[in-house]
């Protein structure tokens, strides 16, 4: 029997769980999960209140990648029937975000394709960035691929808040789902985000092939890292990818898991991410029990829940949505 009130105890101290009580949740009997739900939900609301933050992802790039992630439709390795895009226009990205405002979204992040950012890119999102906190009040995270302490910075002073660059999978795991570049690739792209003073935003994909123990090994590595958000995402298998059979998951078992990086990172935005609407289904506002955080209006290449469904949900459960007025807490993303 899992003793839930130490759990949240330990949690909430900082001292966290052992790697054998992670196992444990990972494997607890469905009829059990609503006791694990409840004690993260002890956790989040200490830190995070009943609030829900809405981020909006922008496509800014699409296709065209020379990676072999094969979870992406986007990949050099995927046949998927994708719009494939060179990088947007400036004011193309600035009416993203005021689409995403106008959607009730805190967050606003612009995602491109691709190994990592040239320097034209960097300065394209450094003009986008001014312009947007000139007229919006958006927290702004770009996600670029492999980045240096340099690009970071030039990124900070433009007011950027947030790099999103995904830890994906454990380390063991990593060379199962990409060849072209490495776990330690992705390791040190954090390192410099933070060197830089950004905030760091990165979790992965379960669902992949992974085991429990792999699962474990990323929760772990984001409290290790000390990211200050995290995107738990759920793959959605896209025909024409290597994973288009990959349905591994059941809704249980994403619970189960949003639960896990709750109580291991207390004070880390949690993200219920890509995926959810496909994976959770009926049980998507459970969720928001661990998570504080979720996309809304799609993600990148696959359709995901509307903004106004979304509030709906989060009002029907009891909770409310973040005012994009309110500024971040330090700490907590």
């Amino acid at each position: 029997m899992m003793n839930w009130s130490d759990i949240v105890r330990r949690s909430l101290s900082g001292e966290g769980i052992t790697r054998d009580e992670g196992r444990a949740i990972l494997a607890l009997p469905d009829e059990q999960v609503m006791e694990a739900l409840q004690a993260a939900f002890e956790v989040r609301k200490v830190l995070f209140g009943k609030r829900v933050k809405i981020c909006v992802l922008q496509n800014a790039r699409s296709g065209l990648c020379p990676e072999d992630c094969h979870y992406c439709s986007q990949s050099s390795v995927s046949s998927a029937k994708i719009d494939k895009y060179p990088l947007m226009e400036k004011e193309q990205l600035i009416d993203g975000a005021r689409r995403a405002h106008q959607g009730g979204a805190k967050r606003y992040c612009m995602v491109t394709s691709g190994r990592g950012p040239s320097d034209e890119d960097i300065e394209r999102f450094c003009d986008v960035t001014r312009a947007i906190k000139q007229e919006l009040p958006l927290e702004i995270c770009v996600c670029v691929g492999i980045l240096s302490e340099a690009q970071a910075r030039k990124l900070k002073a433009a007011g950027v808040g947030w790099v999103n660059h995904n830890l994906n999978t454990s380390e063991r795991f990593h060379p199962e789902i990409c060849t072209t570049h490495t776990y330690q690739d992705r390791i040190e792209t954090i390192r410099n985000v933070r060197k830089a003073g950004l905030m760091t935003c990165s979790g992965g994909i379960i669902g992949m092939g992974e085991t429990d123990e792999d699962i474990l090994d990323l929760a772990f590595a984001c409290r290790e890292q000390r990211m200050d958000s995290i995107p738990v995402n759920f793959l959605h298998p896209i025909k024409g990818t290597p994973m288009e059979a990959h349905r591994f998951l059941t809704p249980m078992k994403c619970l189960k898991a949003l639960c896990l990086f709750r109580f291991l990172n207390p004070t880390s935005e949690i993200r219920a991410a890509g995926g959810r609407e496909v994976n959770l289904r009926s049980l998507q506002a459970l969720a928001l029990y661990p998570a504080n955080s979720i996309f809304v209006e799609g993600y990148l290449t696959t359709p995901g829940q509307g903004a106004t469904d979304a509030h709906r949900m989060i009002e029907d459960l009891g909770f409310e949505v973040e005012p994009t007025d309110l500024p971040a807490e330090a700490g907590t993303a």
